[in-house]
């Protein structure tokens, strides 16, 4: 079995309080400890990626962010999905060209940008051309950003969705669904649905969100925050 078939067959067939968590590599070291503590597959962050790089969100180049993920699948054997955030205004072609010589079986792709929703038909189309260009070869997560662009209507996450998932999207991915919305998106969504997980224990496990409707749980660049703040506590620590 290929590694995007495999990857594809870990979103089949979930149990509701048995989500696929995939932890956000940002860089080669935190990939290998991700995967060597038993994950089965992994989803790079592009904050996470980009503040390891020195940039901000959404300002890391193409070439450096394709590069980033290029070196973090060569160093797992598990399969690696990349955050490639509005696909760097890439044509479809070139875009899964580019993504499939890094070795991702995966990719994000977010329907707003600088804050503003795309046109949902047009980005659809978009997709269909992506999906077109990369045949079965990659599993496709649309990010829809209504909810983190003020949109609070979960009927139009849920038109969205259809249009994504019509255009061939595997995934799709209500960044910022508020939590008491996730059964309403799950009974309206076909195909499995990403959600945003936690990692300061704030919020519902990976196990309440799968019960919720939650077919995978991804974290963004949580995880590389999260050390970030544990390397500042240990910097900190060496001057005493």
């Amino acid at each position: 079995m290929s590694k995007v078939d495999a990857f594809r067959a870990l979103h089949r067939r979930r149990s509701p309080g048995d989500p696929l968590v995939l932890p956000g590599p940002w860089d080669a070291a935190s990939a290998r400890a991700f995967a060597d503590a038993g994950f089965p597959a992994l989803a790079t962050p592009s904050a996470g990626v980009a503040a390891s790089l020195g940039y901000e969100d959404g300002q890391t180049p193409a070439d450096e962010m394709f590069a980033a993920v290029a070196r973090i699948v060569r160093s797992v054997d598990v399969p690696v999905s990349a955050d490639i955030e509005g696909g760097y205004g890439l044509a479809p072609k070139e875009l899964v060209e580019r993504l499939l010589e890094t070795g991702a079986v995966g990719c994000n792709l977010e329907d707003s940008a600088h804050g503003t929703l795309k046109d949902p038909r047009k980005h659809a189309d978009w997709l269909a051309e992506v999906r077109s260009a990369a045949a079965d070869q990659l599993f496709i997560n649309a990010r829809i950003d209504t909810f983190d662009c003020g949109v609070t209507d979960p009927e139009q996450t849920i038109r969205r969705a259809a249009l994504y998932v019509a255009a061939g999207a595997d995934c799709v991915y209500p960044i910022g669904a508020p939590v008491d919305v996730l059964p309403l998106l799950r009974s309206g969504i076909q195909g499995p649905v990403n959600v945003h997980g936690t990692v300061t224990g704030d919020g519902p496990s990976p196990t309440e969100l799968g019960e919720l409707g939650a077919t995978r749980i991804t974290f963004g660049p949580g995880l590389q925050r999260r050390a970030a703040e544990a390397l500042r506590e240990i910097a900190a620590g060496l001057t005493k």
